[in-house]
């Protein structure tokens, strides 16, 4: 019995010896190839890492809000570096773009040539499958997985990636002309016959609105909003903004307990510039924004401030508005033509402007109505009302004329080349505008009445 069973279990121990050895060779020819390729693998796995972080911080900064820049910008010293790199997004996308294709192209630079090393050394199949797992990591851990991450933590990841980030924007900066230099040479050699579309004024814009069927898909304040908002290219800065004399500034130093009992005419507050005290006595060097201080400090408020934004007295809203999304300012200096600061505009004023059923800049500044009808067809106006508030109110579309008024005070001035007076008396639009209060600094109140034989304007 024991010679029969013995050559049988001696079988099985060939036939697990003749399996066993074989696996054990292909083993050690899977190790002997990744200890081959390991260096390229630790340099694919920090190249994955880079590109994940070029993503991720492309991702996470441009998904802040510019409320949450706002805040950034007078933060922390890392986080003032996230606002200011988004001061330039072009300079920082393009930084961003450049670096991440540079890493990516090395990136399958080294897996194709590790891929065709095991070709060469007969792992054709580990070839294959490594050529797949590369482009599934690069995928995966270099930018689905990074910009999930990123919109859901964008500040924070904005923040830790902030100093990272502005030493590869800041290392790009040399051949950045070279680049912009290369395009410009590409498209005009590849692509000559490019022409930019027909630009569309904001005339054509208007009409559109007026004689679509607008009206019947929204109600009536949203196509006022519409309205205003074309009309911020036909309204200029000086009309909107508040008057030198109107608002108070501040020398720095100041602190929180300096402001105990003042009143301030806005939510910022308003740093004189020492440095052009000579030249501008009302020169505003710095704004900061109180309603953004997050803790209530006796330090120097000047630290907290922001940048401002100067314009000419001419610049439209719509620029205006733009340039204060672009360059993240809520103040812009607005400055006559030699340089002298004639009043300030803030961001809040331009967005008034353009939601507030009847917006005017008198009432702001006031904190009151300014055209009160005290009898049927007779109204008291205060002299800082603008000519386009007044027409609202009156009942008729207010047409800017070539001469530039802009207040009923202005209005006075230009009739009578001098301050007015009591009594005085002019005419506009088929009403009589008369002088009933008079301050040597040109404060005034009118009276407005329709002309006798004037034909009624129908209200729009």
């Amino acid at each position: 019995m024991s010679r029969i069973v013995e050559p049988h279990i001696s079988n099985v121990r060939l036939n697990d010896t003749h399996w066993v050895l074989p696996s054990l060779a292909h083993m050690n020819v899977i190790l002997e190839a990744l200890t081959l390729i390991l260096p390229g693998v630790m340099v694919l796995l920090g190249l994955t890492l880079a590109s994940g972080f070029f993503s991720g911080s492309e991702t996470a900064l441009f998904y802040l809000s510019r409320d949450e820049l706002r805040l950034l910008q007078v933060g922390k010293p890392r986080e003032r570096v996230v606002a200011q790199l988004l001061r330039d997004p072009d300079r920082l996308l393009t930084a961003v773009l450049f670096w991440n294709l540079l890493i990516n192209l090395t990136y399958f630079a080294i897996s194709v040539v590790l891929a065709r090393q095991l070709a060469s050394e007969g792992h054709a199949t580990l070839a294959g499958v490594m050529s797949v797992a590369s482009l599934a990591s690069i995928i995966a851990f270099g930018e689905v997985v990074p910009k999930s991450l990123a919109v859901v933590f964008h500040r924070r990841i904005a923040v830790l990636v902030s100093w990272p980030l502005a030493i590869a924007v800041r290392l790009l900066d040399p051949i950045l002309p070279w680049l912009g230099l290369t395009t410009r040479v590409i498209r005009r050699t590849v692509w000559p016959h490019i022409r930019p579309e027909p630009y569309l004024h904001a005339d054509d814009l208007e009409k559109a609105v007026e004689t679509s069927n607008l009206s019947a898909e929204t109600i009536r304040h949203e196509q006022q909003i519409l309205h205003r908002i074309l009309d911020l290219s036909e309204i200029t800065a000086e009309e909107v903004m508040r008057p030198r004399g109107t608002y108070t500034t501040h020398i720095s130093p100041v602190s929180l307990g300096d402001l105990k009992g003042s009143i301030l005419s806005t939510d910022y507050l308003l740093l004189r510039d020492g440095e052009n005290s000579d030249s501008d006595a009302d020169a505003i060097g710095g704004v900061v924004p109180l309603s953004s201080l997050w803790v209530a400090t006796e330090d120097d408020l000047a630290q907290y401030a922001e940048p401002i934004l100067h314009v000419p007295w001419c610049a439209s809203l719509a620029d205006l508005l733009q340039m204060l999304r672009n360059r993240l300012c809520d103040v812009a200096v607005v400055v006559n033509e030699y340089g002298e600061t004639i009043g300030v505009v803030t961001y809040e004023d331009v967005i008034d402007t353009v939601l507030v059923p009847h917006p005017s800049r008198a009432k702001r500044i006031l904190r009151r109505e300014v055209v009160l009808e005290v009898a049927e067809g007779r109204y008291h106006v205060d002299g800082l009302t603008t000519l386009r508030y007044l027409a609202q109110r009156l009942g008729f579309e207010f047409e800017p004329t070539d001469d530039g008024l802009l207040t009923v005070a202005g209005m006075f001035h230009e009739e009578f080349e001098r301050m007015p007076q009591v009594g005085d008396e002019c005419a506009w639009n088929g009403y009589s505008l008369r002088v009933i209060e008079a301050s040597e600094r040109g404060r005034l109140r009118v009276v407005v009445d329709q002309r006798e034989g004037n034909i009624s304007i129908p209200e729009d």
